[in-house]
C-alpha cells in the first residue's frame, strides 16, 4: 500500500522525444536526464563494443544509421504488410523484415562479431512489461491527449460556471492527436479521441528530405536515396531547418560532401 510520502511519475513515451515528470510543489516538475536535458530522443543504438539509448544513441545516427532505431513506436500494433509500415520503411536506415504472423521485426547487428539480432516492436503489453523490468510499478496507461486533459483539470481552476467543452490536440513528433471532453466543478469526461499517425515533426522532416534528394538529382544528377548516411545527414540538416523556420519565415540548408566524390559543398534556402 501506498504512503503519503510516495509519488507517482509520469512518462510522456513519444515517437521521437520521452520525457518524465512528476507532480511537487503543486505543479508539474519534468525531471532531467543523465545530461541535463529535459527530453530524452526515442533512439536505442547498437555499435561492436555497446548500446546506446537516448542522446547518445542519436548523437552517433549519422556514423551507424543502419543499427540505430528510432521511430519504433509507428510499429506498434501493425502488421510488416500494412502500406503505412511499408512507407515508413522508405524514410528508415534500419532493416525491418517480416516475422511470424507478418508481424515487423527490426534486425540490427550488434557485438564485435556483427551478430544479427531480432527486435519486436514493442506493444502496449511489452511497453507495461518494460516498465516492469525497470522495477517500476505501472499503475495506468493513458494517450498523449487524454493525459493532457486530466492535467488540465489539475491545474487550470475555471471561475466560469457550469459545463464546458474543451478540445485539446497534441502535435508531437510522430502524431497528431485531438480530445474532445467536458469539464465541470473540476471534473472532466472525455467524450472522443481522434488522431493522426503520421502527422508530426517527422513527417515534416520526410517531406523536406524529399523534396531535396528530388532536388540534389534534378540539379547534380545524381541520385542520394539508396545512401543511407548521406540521408541521415540530410534529415539532421532538414530537422534544424524545420525548427528554425518555427521563429524566422526563411533558412538556409547547407552541408559539405553530401555525396561522396561528389560535390564538396550544396545549399538550399527554404521558407
Amino acid at each position: 500500500m501506498a504512503t503519503k510520502t510516495e509519488k507517482a511519475i509520469g512518462i510522456d513515451l513519444g515517437t521521437t522525444y520521452s520525457c518524465v515528470g512528476v507532480w511537487l510543489h503543486d505543479r508539474v516538475e519534468i525531471i532531467p536526464n543523465d545530461q541535463g536535458n529535459r527530453t530524452t530522443p526515442s533512439y536505442v543504438a547498437f555499435t561492436d563494443i555497446e548500446r546506446l539509448v537516448g542522446d547518445a544513441a542519436k548523437n552517433q545516427v549519422a556514423l551507424n544509421p543502419e543499427n540505430t532505431v528510432f521511430d519504433a513506436k509507428r510499429l506498434i500494433g501493425r502488421r510488416f504488410s500494412d502500406p503505412s509500415v511499408q512507407n515508413d520503411m522508405k524514410h528508415w536506415p534500419f532493416k525491418v523484415v517480416p516475422g511470424q504472423g507478418d508481424e515487423p521485426m527490426i534486425v540490427v547487428r550488434f557485438g564485435i562479431k556483427a551478430k544479427r539480432s531480432n527486435l519486436r516492436p514493442k506493444t502496449c503489453r511489452a511497453t507495461k512489461d518494460a516498465g516492469v523490468i525497470a522495477s517500476l510499478n505501472v499503475l495506468r496507461m493513458i494517450n498523449e491527449p487524454t493525459a493532457a486533459a486530466i492535467a488540465y483539470g489539475l491545474d487550470k481552476k475555471s471561475t466560469q460556471k457550469g459545463e464546458q467543452t474543451v478540445l485539446i490536440f497534441d502535435l508531437g513528433g510522430g502524431t497528431f492527436d485531438v480530445s474532445l471532453l467536458t469539464i465541470e466543478d473540476g471534473i472532466f469526461e472525455v467524450k472522443a479521441t481522434a488522431g493522426d499517425t503520421h502527422l508530426g515533426g517527422e513527417d515534416f522532416d520526410n517531406r523536406l528530405v524529399n523534396h531535396f534528394v528530388a532536388e540534389f538529382k534534378k540539379k547534380h544528377k545524381k541520385d542520394i536515396s539508396n545512401n543511407a548516411r548521406a540521408l541521415r545527414r540530410l534529415r539532421i540538416a532538414c530537422e534544424r531547418a524545420k525548427r528554425a523556420l518555427s521563429s524566422t519565415t526563411q533558412t538556409t540548408i547547407e552541408i559539405d560532401s553530401l555525396q561522396e566524390r561528389g560535390l564538396r559543398n550544396c545549399a538550399w534556402t527554404c521558407s
